[in-house]
């Protein structure tokens, strides 16, 4: 059996709460690299293991087995692993950012609307959400592929504009030539140029 979670803070101690939510790939070495390079940048991280212990190569089963999956149970889980993050890092009373790919930034985005006074920031990377954004408290940063295959454009356009309009602070960036998972270095899109420019965006946004 895998870890339910993998959970790291600076050498120096506990940082500033950040959860780490990954794409329909599960909690693979790539996600884990990923939550140490945060966690560097004096974040205290927390990835949930949102898959039970899976984790896939394959797109087609990756998505057959989210399509299975209970979103109830993936709605409780993101919400407890706000709390506990927030209690394992260095000021529990602080509300946490939040990065996430994919499926993971779609949880993310739905986290900051269900638990505003606890999120303050969202990364998302290809990730949509077509509920209302009232009462969201948090701000945004959202990453796109230029040329992506999962991500309606309509469908992101509109969620930046319902963003907007609530009065929520939003940046968009799209990245041209780029495909879905063009930020994930294990999948065959990653583009590494792309990459380490939403990379240094990411981490100016996360500083602010």
């Amino acid at each position: 059996m895998k870890d339910a979670a993998y959970f790291v803070s600076p050498a120096s101690g506990p940082g500033n709460p950040l959860l780490l939510l990954h794409s329909w790939w599960g909690l693979d070495s790539g996600v884990r690299k990923l939550a140490d390079r945060i966690s560097a940048e004096g974040h205290t991280v927390l990835v949930p293991d949102l898959l039970t212990g899976r984790t896939f190569e394959d797109a087609g089963a990756a998505e057959a087995h989210l399509k299975s999956a209970d979103p109830n149970r993936l709605a409780s889980l993101t919400q407890a692993s706000v709390h506990l993050v927030r209690e394992r890092s260095g000021d529990p009373a602080a509300p946490i950012s939040i990065v996430g790919m994919s499926m993971g930034a779609s949880l993310g985005l739905w986290a900051s609307i269900r638990i505003p006074d606890a999120v303050s920031r969202v990364v998302s990377f290809y990730g949509t959400q077509t509920v209302d954004f009232a009462g969201a408290k948090a701000d945004y940063q959202l990453h796109f592929a230029a040329d992506d295959e999962i991500v309606d454009s309509d469908e992101a356009a509109f969620m930046e504009a319902t963003i907007g309009l609530n009065g929520l602070s939003v940046e968009t960036h799209s990245y041209p030539g780029t495909s879905h998972w063009f930020f994930e270095p294990e999948r065959p899109n990653y583009d590494p140029d792309a990459a380490e420019q939403a990379w240094e965006r990411m981490v100016e946004f996360l500083r602010r």
